[in-house]
């Protein structure tokens, strides 16, 4: 049917007579836009729509499968000027049927038309005739009755891209009309903020190239309502013939859950800070407790020494029973001086002064003597100059590692390996005892292996927990050591064996 040869008002009386009388879908399509100008009785009848609805939808929405390249390639070789495409028509229900359709340019006074024929080949017909698709319907079923937004999705090798059905959870959630984003595609990536916009883009090439299951979670902006949303897409891909991709799925509102797990995040992080602050100030009122310690009660009792012996110079010597006492009470104030030394320097050893390697040497001798373990220590530099709360944190978290070690292990040595790198302080410990399970670390009470690790990380730093090769457990601690030294490259701890 070739009518491009008539005047506009010929062919346009021609082309209306073809149409009333003509068995065959005919449908008339806007040649810069692809909406639906008309159609005759048959291809309402075979598409279940009438007229008006037609006329709001474009070819994509009733051939999905059917991209303007393929439009154009099959109007580019046309025959005799009638090109051929052979495509799948999906009907209000969702139901698909094969048709050929034959494609020829035609003019009306609105502007330039291509009139588009359906014949249905004899073996298709009967083919849908006796094997009707029953997913189709099955699946707007089931998402007419989703409260979320239910979705059908088709890319083109092209890159274009259409909604063949959107159900009733398309305004609620994205603020435009199924039909509106059915007619303009690109306006739901237009949604998604720019900051997301790659990440959604790179998840469905992804998807579409391994025809694996879609996850993605973002952000759109809806203009209208000045509001911010988190969206959740889930949805199962498959190829269709033509080569493009359709995806069948779910989009959710996920606004509330994700304000939620922010508002747990944001939780968690004034915790740490303040478990933090909470640290340091119980820190500076050890020092400040451990000098008080020191300077008033020391002096008082270097003082009352003094007095005693003083004292007990002048005391009757055949008065055993007087120099018995005083040296009773000398005695006492020797114990009481070491007990307020012991305090001290576990409030806050003034070792630490000395720097961290002096401060990790006296602990190790402190430990060795009071457990019987052979302990090693070995360091990349004699001196490593660290902040004071950074040397005290590593100290506590040496300290803490220590007594696990005494209280848990059993082990017969410990060896220390202290390495300074180039942005970071080392410190791994080692024994050769029982050695710790994944279990172990998640004891409800396990608080000391957490206390490490929250201190490590209020510095920037880490603990790790590993076993150890022939038993027993490595503890590698990792803190930030501040300005990079001039060492030329980054020395691990197992460098200084």
């Amino acid at each position: 049917m070739n009518i491009s040869k008539y005047s506009p008002g010929d062919a346009a009386h021609c082309l209306a007579a073809v149409m009333r009388a003509s068995p065959c879908e005919i449908i008339l399509i806007d040649a810069a836009t692809l909406r639906l100008v008309d159609a005759n009785a048959a291809a309402c009848a075979n598409l279940q729509y009438d007229l008006p609805h037609l006329q709001s939808m474009t070819l994509q929405q009733v051939a999905p499968q059917l991209s303007r390249a393929q439009l154009d390639a099959a109007l580019a070789g046309a025959t005799g000027d009638i090109g051929e495409l052979d495509t799948l028509q999906r009907r209000s229900d969702g139901s698909r049927y094969r048709l050929t359709l034959r494609l020829t340019h035609s003019l009306r006074d609105s502007g330039a038309l291509i009139v588009a024929v359906g014949v249905r080949p004899a073996e298709a017909a009967q083919a849908d005739a006796t094997t009707p698709d029953r997913s189709q319907p099955r699946w707007n079923a089931i998402a007419a009755h989703t409260p979320e937004l239910a979705y059908q999705c088709i890319w083109h090798a092209d890159g274009s891209a259409f909604f063949p059905y959107l159900s009733d959870g398309c305004k609620p959630l994205l603020g435009l009309d199924a039909v509106q984003l059915q007619h303009a595609p690109g306006l739901f990536l237009e949604l998604v903020l720019a900051n997301d916009r790659s990440a959604y883009l790179a998840a469905m090439q992804q998807s579409a190239a391994t025809l694996s299951p879609l996850n993605w979670e973002g952000r759109i902006w809806i203009a209208g309502w000045q509001d911010v949303k988190w969206i959740n897409l889930r949805s199962a891909p498959h190829a269709l013939p033509d080569g493009a991709v359709q995806w069948d799925g779910i989009m959710s509102n996920v606004t509330c859950s994700r304000q939620e797990q922010q508002d747990v995040w944001q939780s968690h992080a004034r915790l740490a800070e303040l478990k933090d602050y909470l640290e340091n100030g119980k820190e500076q009122e050890r020092t400040r407790i451990a000098r008080e310690i020191h300077d008033d009660l020391g002096g008082n009792l270097t003082a009352i020494k003094m007095a005693l012996a003083m004292l007990s110079q002048v005391l009757p010597p055949e008065n055993l029973q007087l120099q018995q006492r005083a040296a009773y009470v000398d005695a006492l104030v020797d114990r009481s001086i070491d007990a307020m030394h012991r305090i001290s320097l576990d409030l806050r050893p003034s070792v630490l002064d000395f720097g961290i390697v002096a401060a990790l040497e006296w602990q190790i001798k402190e430990f060795e003597t009071q457990t019987g373990v052979h302990c090693t220590l070995k360091s990349n530099q004699a001196d490593i100059e660290l902040g004071l709360d950074q040397a005290t944190a590593l100290f506590r978290i040496f300290q803490e590692a220590l007594t696990n070690i005494a209280k848990h292990a059993k082990a017969s040595r410990v060896a220390v390996r202290l390495a300074r790198m180039r942005h970071h302080v080392c410190l791994k410990i080692t024994d050769n005892g029982l050695g710790m399970v994944a279990a172990d670390r998640a004891k409800p009470k396990s608080f000391g292996i957490r206390g490490m690790m929250e201190r490590a990380k209020a510095l920037g730093g880490s603990v790790t927990l590993n076993p150890a090769g022939g038993g027993g457990t490595v503890v590698s601690i990792r803190i930030a050591s501040g300005a990079p030294t001039t060492i030329e490259h980054d020395v691990h701890a197992d460098e200084i064996e």
